[in-house]
Parts: C-alpha cells; sequence; structure tokens
C-alpha cells in the first residue's frame, strides 16, 4: 500500500527524484514494534550463523507500524532466526531517503536486499540494474523487466477484501460502510475495490441496499488522507474516519498503514457503535488496544513472502519471477473474526467459506483493475 493521489506516471517520477538522496547510516537493530515482533528478536538465532546477509529498506512508517512494513520485517527477523542469516535494515522517513537507503544496504555488502513498498519502485529498479551481482525482492510491486535480479512480491489483496465487503455488509446496522486509504496507490485502491465490490456482491445475493462511501471504483477515487505524511499521519486518519462516520459508516475498512490506529481510535470511542476491519496483519493481535473495534482483518502473508525470497537467495534457487499471492496459496486471507465471532449473523461463516471457494475456482470474478496479472 501506499501514497498519494497522483496517477501513476506521477508517482513513477517522483520516486525517481529521490535516486539523487542521501540516506542516514544504516542501524543493526530496531525497536520491535508488537508482541511477535519482540519476542522473535528475543528469542534469538536457532540456526548456525552463516556469512550470508539479508538487508531491509522500509517505507515510512517503520518497522514497528502495527502494519504494513512490521509484517515484511517479521519475514526478515524470520531468516534470521530460522536460516542463521546476518540482517541489516534501515528506515525511510520520507520518499527522499529511499534511494539513499538502499544505496546504503548496498554499501552495506547486502547479499539480497528487501524493499518494503510500491513507493520504493524506482529506487529498487535502478539500484538492482547498477549491482548485478545483489538479489532484490521488493514487496507490492511487480518485478522488472529485463531485470534478472529483483523479484516482486506481490498480493491480489481484493479477494479477502471482497470476502470482507460481504462481511461488512451482512454486520453493518446503518446500511452504511466506509473505507479511505492513505493516498491512492494500485496497493491501496486493490482492498477498496475488493470491499466495494463485496458489499455490491452481498446486495445482489441478499437484494440488500447496503451502500459504500469513501470510495467509486468506477472513478477509481475516493476519500484519502493526503499531505506529506499521509500514512503517519493518524490525526488524519481519525478526522477522515469521523467524516466517514458522520456519514452513517458503522464499519470502516482504512487502508493507511498505522494513519489507520485514527480510524480505531475513532471506532472506539463510539461505545461500539461503530467498528473497523484492518489490512495488512491480523490487528487483533497487531493493535491489541483497540481488539474490541476490529471485526477481522484482510491479510497478506508478506512475512512468508519475504522468508521465502531471502531464502532462495542463499541457496541460490532466487529467480525474478514474482511470487503472487492468493487466496488459493495461502498468500492472502481474511483474518478470524475472534471476539465478533458471536456476532456474526447465523450462516455468514457458512458464505464466507463458499465465497472463498467461488473466488479460487472463478465463479465469482473479481474486476479491480489494481489486481495483479
Amino acid at each position: 500500500m501506499k501514497k498519494s493521489l497522483l496517477s501513476i506516471m506521477a508517482l513513477t517520477s517522483a520516486s525517481a527524484l529521490a535516486l539523487s538522496a542521501c540516506a542516514e547510516a544504516p542501524t543493526a537493530t530496531t525497536t520491535a514494534g508488537s508482541s511477535e515482533t519482540a519476542s522473535a528478536a528475543a528469542s534469538g538465532s536457532t540456526a548456525a550463523a552463516t556469512d550470508f546477509t539479508a538487508c531491509m529498506v522500509s517505507d515510512a512508517g517503520g518497522f514497528d507500524d502495527k502494519s504494513f512494513n512490521e509484517t515484511a520485517y517479521n519475514g526478515l527477523l524470520k531468516a534470521k532466526d530460522e536460516l542463521g542469516v546476518q540482517t541489516n535494515q534501515i528506515e525511510s522517513n520520507a520518499e527522499s531517503e529511499y534511494a539513499g537507503n538502499v544505496q546504503a544496504m548496498i554499501d552495506a555488502d547486502c547479499d539480497v536486499i528487501v524493499t518494503v513498498g510500491y513507493a520504493l519502485a524506482a529506487a529498487t529498479e535502478a539500484a538492482a540494474k547498477q549491482n548485478p551481482d545483489v538479489s532484490f525482492a521488493i514487496v507490492d510491486n511487480a518485478s522488472f523487466e529485463g531485470v534478472d535480479n529483483a523479484k516482486g512480491l506481490i498480493f491480489n489483496a481484493a479477494q479477502p477484501a471482497f470476502m470482507a465487503g460481504y462481511a461488512a455488509a451482512a454486520m453493518t446496522s446503518t446500511g452504511t460502510v466506509g473505507t479511505f486509504g492513505g493516498a491512492n496507490y494500485p496497493t491501496v485502491s486493490i482492498f477498496m475495490d475488493g470491499f466495494a465490490e463485496g458489499v455490491k456482491y452481498f446486495n445482489e445475493q441478499k437484494s440488500g441496499s447496503v451502500k459504500v462511501i469513501g470510495w467509486d471504483e468506477e472513478k477509481q477515487d475516493g476519500q484519502f488522507i493526503g499531505g506529506n505524511n499521509p500514512f503517519g499521519d493518524v490525526s488524519g486518519g481519525k478526522n477522515t474516519a469521523a467524516t466517514l462516520i458522520a456519514q452513517g459508516a458503522d464499519i470502516i475498512l482504512p487502508v493507511a498503514g498505522p494513519a489507520g490506529i485514527g480510524a480505531l481510535q475513532a471506532a472506539q470511542e463510539s461505545g461500539g457503535k461503530v467498528n473497523a476491519i484492518w489490512v495488512d496483519t491480523d490487528g487483533f493481535v497487531s493493535v491489541p488496544d483497540y481488539s474490541s473495534s476490529i471485526i477481522t482483518s484482510v491479510e497478506k502473508e508478506m512475512d512468508v513472502a519475504v522468508f521465502e525470497a531471502i531464502k532462495a537467495a542463499m541457496d541460490g534457487s532466487f529467480s525474478s519471477d514474482p511470487y503472487v499471492g492468493t487466496l488459493e496459496n495461502g498468500g492472502v486471507g481474511l483474518a478470524p473474526f475472534h471476539d465478533f465471532e458471536s456476532k456474526m449473523p447465523e450462516g455468514l461463516a457458512d458464505e464466507l467459506d463458499q465465497i472463498k471457494a467461488d473466488i479460487i475456482s472463478g465463479a465469482i470474478t473479481i474486476t479491480s483493475p489494481s489486481q495483479p496479472s
């Protein structure tokens, strides 16, 4: 997921400007941001140490964002623990740091460098072309044409988001559900597309009239936080959620990284009248302070994809063929409903199982233009 309301060409151009930027010196460790991350960091390696070094460059939001970066970072920690690799990492605070941060990892003699986020595509592609002996993997971006040492790790988040939209339509009390993003990237809008299509499918199947606000799939435009730091702006996320709530939405899907915590705050302050669906990781686990307001989550198993890319680079089987996470291969999924399981309408769990099967078989076709090909 991530960033702005600009067109894709403008985004790519903006990212390219970052190629001349400088970066802070890389750090060997970062502060863990979840109990899972902390546990992995504290456990120590269970595998014999090697001289192979795996490195990571975050997008804005850092490795403790309770969502996107943190999930990918857990894959790096798993590689350290299970494969015995050396690790190095650096956090990005702004787009201008991307290229410099990638270069810092090259200068640190990394064998494989994982960049986290669509916004790092230009910096990653340039670095891969200039350093053919280093393997690169990028989360949320396809492989680069003609670049043999860079692997895209992409996810069809529209599939589980479709299931989440259907569930939201089945569980709303007001008949209105909402979604918003940090900014209009394909890796953000893919969630919003799937969510809106799931609501539409519910209406078709149940003769319902549930309304989605915050996103118009046909226009590919909707409600975004915007600004210079849309994915780190928690207060902006809260204000955006409040706007949707004021228009009647009682279930919110924020696709905004740590800024989405603002939506959780708004939901919690409603006293149970408003709830949310988290993204990227199981929010019930990653943001436990707001678990009472999280119905379910649309998960992307980025940690698994990152681990497998590092393992492939280490054992010599690395290729530029993209990894595509789907419902069928378990790369994406809908998290458990946890405390909301008892509140699910009768039959909804079975309906979601059938929807999942129908998406996998092709009986249900999702039309989001942001889906990986």
